[in-house]
């Protein structure tokens, strides 16, 4: 990675907040969108239950009884969709409920308070801001705040906020938590793909996490703006936490935007781009988008799983001849960066044989 300047984050600005704060202010060009947010059909609420994005259930997964049928179910979710809600998840509710005061407590903060874990104008992607710019220097109309989670000794807790004082142990405790419904969720895609969960384990264990909260502001011109452009993860597995029921997560399958009805309690899982090329396209990673509500902001908490096999990208042995070309994980990071700058063809596309 010598060399290479990951793609700056914009600092949230007094403009900013009060353009975010103010619905009868004019919006600011820079956060004008409105021919990418008109972009494709969006699937309406009175169509087809198959529209229904796919309900997972742990407790199934665990049950010795009904494992199998829903093991079945999840795989045919990661292949159809790339997206699953997680419902029975097993995840500490005190340590979800905390992680969510936290995020909610954070981003009520005056903006000179959020601002002392500001971004560093150095190329670096952790600390609070906006999210990335597009390639006609447009910013979604978002604040987040990134920070890496594991390895331990890779963590900078100078972004880590201090206040609300609560903050750096809901992040600590809600990233284990995170990295072990991970592994669960992990050893029985293994099963359903026919692999051993400690190959498909091995590729995930000791690799990067790291942690997004986004803040989206209502718009009373959502037409206008975006939350967060069109998109496919990078990484390898990513969980999304809502911290409030504001929909807004819209999914791209069959040509058209399919919304997502948050399910209360219910986790919103999807495959990244590694998995994809991990597990030789048998699961897919699906673009996807974030829009605005016109009257309640949107909390979420989301975590990243990165994999790889000895520092390479590129297919599990054990499933066949390798659809995908290997490729050095960060020379994979340079292709993903300049897919998110161009918003155009998915990096993983490219290594397809």
């Amino acid at each position: 990675m010598e060399g290479f300047k990951v793609i700056n984050r914009d600092i949230i600005t007094e403009t900013a907040a009060m353009a975010f704060a103010d619905p009868n202010l004019q919006i600011p060009d820079r956060y004008v969108r409105s021919g990418e947010v008109a972009a494709g059909i969006v699937v309406s609420d009175g169509e087809s239950e198959s529209y229904e994005l796919p309900v997972v259930d742990m407790a199934r997964l665990l049950d010795p009884e009904r494992r199998e049928a829903e093991i079945a179910w999840l795989g045919s979710a990661c292949r159809t969709w790339g997206f699953f809600q997680l419902i029975n998840h097993g995840v500490d509710e005190a340590v979800i409920q905390k992680m969510k005061d936290s995020t909610v407590n954070f981003f009520e903060l005056p903006l000179e308070d959020k601002n002392a874990v500001a971004v560093r104008p150095d190329g670096g992607i952790e600390g609070f801001g906006h999210h990335f710019r597009s390639p006609a220097d447009k910013l979604d109309w978002a604040e987040n705040l990134i920070v890496e989670t594991q390895p331990i000794e890779r963590r900078k807790l100078e972004f880590w906020p201090n206040n609300p004082p609560t903050f750096r142990d809901s992040i600590d405790k809600y990233a284990m938590e995170m990295w072990n419904l991970a592994t669960r969720l992990l050893g029985f895609m293994a099963s359903d793909l026919g692999v051993e969960q400690e190959t498909m384990l091995a590729a995930f264990r000791g690799k990067r996490q790291s942690m997004t909260l986004h803040h989206y502001r209502p718009c009373h011109h959502p037409e206008k703006v975006i939350g967060i452009a069109p998109h496919s993860d990078g990484f390898g597995l990513t969980l999304l936490l809502q911290v409030n029921d504001t929909p807004g997560l819209q999914i791209s399958k069959d040509g058209r935007w399919h919304p997502v009805r948050p399910l209360t309690g219910a986790f919103v899982i999807n495959v990244g781009e590694i998995l994809e090329v991990l597990t030789n396209g048998h699961y897919k990673s699906a673009f996807h988008r974030v829009v605005v509500d016109t009257e309640r902001g949107r909390d979420t908490v989301v975590v990243f799983q990165d994999a790889c096999i000895n520092g390479v990208v590129k297919p599990l042995p054990e499933l066949g001849e390798p659809r995908y070309h290997a490729i050095d994980r960060s020379e994979y990071t340079k292709g993903h960066v300049t897919e998110i700058l161009s918003q155009g063809e998915r990096f993983v596309d490219t290594l397809k044989k």
